[in-house]
């Protein structure tokens, strides 16, 4: 197989819950190694968010397969005797530590520059380490209500959350980059640049269009359910089987054949109240009525084949039973089992495919599974590591 194109590079993380593991998850998997620093004994609370996949939580089991897990008591002068010999030989840390946690243990950006030059500090924050909300604990429910998405998500009656951690997703995303970024230009211009991802910066990147529609049309969008809240007809509708399909209409030419092929109204194609596409959102529920009325003649198998013929985009609306079972996931081979503690179970692969290379999808590690193998690269003998052990370091 070909050299993933991260072979080579070392990443310390201490790291939980979401946001810093799906970051560096996302490096091993184009094979960075990538060693988790977690508490001795009970390890990254987020092995304890659930147990659903054979014993194991399932966000754990999502987010740090191909890591190897080192136990450290980071409060111990020898638990950071040992992180440090790990930062000497690294070439990314990262973490996600409550505020002012790693100042207090010397692991912030400006210390670590400062030690050691060519490592690449990466810090996931909740509010920013800087500005007046630095020192607010925040987590993902917290920052969807700060950021006004949960204003913009559910039905006119009632607000909901976005159903997965977008706020972590986001900020892993956004540190997967900017460490690659920050690598790129290590690698072209020698200087290591420090990054920093704040759960709140990141999903506020994402609100830019409400933001926008909010600022200059002095409203802002209205909560809709599945329907679109700027685009119309966009949106899900019961058949007659009462299944749901929703379909979108993107311009005029599509608009005209929906009217034309499926709605059996080619008289609404210059009807001045669907003439454009702010007049169909300004007269939503009149348009609404007259699509509904069509679904109900027909069931949803007879929609989709309906739709798909007048060009429309189209999908029903899927279960998370449904999704796993989807034939696009299957027929591409976007399955791979991985090894958990005790068992395996399918993943997906990364969405990014690059020519030539499988990614690495080796296993989700007990707690400290690779605590004594690690110390041991470091030099610590059998009697010292014991030593640690008993003295509940590792």
């Amino acid at each position: 197989m070909t050299e993933l194109p991260l072979s080579g590079i070392t990443v310390v993380s201490v790291e939980q819950a979401v946001a810093a593991p799906f970051a560096t998850r996302q490096l091993a998997d184009l094979g960075a190694r990538v060693i988790k620093v977690e508490r001795p004994g009970e390890g990254d609370f987020a092995r304890r968010y659930d147990t659903t996949v054979q014993g194991q939580s399932s966000y754990f089991v999502w987010l740090n397969r191909s890591k190897e897990s080192l136990t450290l008591d980071l409060k111990s002068s020898r638990g950071r005797d040992i992180l440090e010999q790990l930062l000497a030989g690294a070439d990314v840390f990262v973490q996600n530590l409550a505020p002012g946690a790693a100042a207090r243990l010397g692991l912030d950006a400006a210390a670590l520059v400062a030690r050691h030059p060519t490592l690449i500090p990466c810090t996931v924050s909740g509010y920013g380490t800087t500005g007046p909300w630095a020192d607010r604990k925040a987590y993902d429910l917290l920052i969807q209500c700060q950021t006004g998405l949960v204003s913009l998500t559910g039905t006119a009656g009632e607000s909901a959350r976005a159903g997965v951690s977008v706020a972590d997703i986001a900020a892993g995303m956004y540190a997967y980059s900017g460490i690659l970024t920050s690598l790129y230009t290590r690698a072209v211009s020698g200087v290591a640049r420090a990054v920093e991802v704040s759960l709140f910066e990141a999903l506020a990147e994402w609100m830019h269009q409400p933001a926008y529609y909010t600022r200059f049309g002095g409203i802002q969008p209205p909560r809709l359910g599945t329907q679109h809240a700027t685009i119309a007809p966009y949106g899900a509708y019961p058949a007659a089987d009462g299944q749901e399909v929703l379909f979108s209409v993107q311009n005029e030419r599509e608009w005209a054949a929906l009217c034309e092929r499926f709605l059996e109204r080619p008289d609404l194609v210059d009807d001045p109240r669907f003439a454009t596409g702010p007049d169909r959102v300004t007269h939503r529920d009149a348009l609404n009525e007259i699509v509904a009325e069509r679904f109900r003649r027909s069931d949803s198998q007879e929609v989709t084949k309906l739709l798909d013929a007048a060009g429309i985009a189209n999908a029903g609306v899927n279960s998370v039973a449904q999704f796993l079972d989807h034939p696009v996931l299957r027929e591409r081979d976007r399955w791979c089992d991985v090894a958990i503690p005790g068992g395996s179970v399918p993943a997906l692969v990364p969405p990014v495919d690059l020519a030539g290379t499988d990614p690495r999808m080796d296993a989700v590690p007990a707690v400290g599974a690779h605590t004594e193998a690690i110390l041991a690269e470091l030099g610590h003998d059998d009697d010292g590591i014991a030593r640690l052990r008993a003295d509940h370091v590792i």
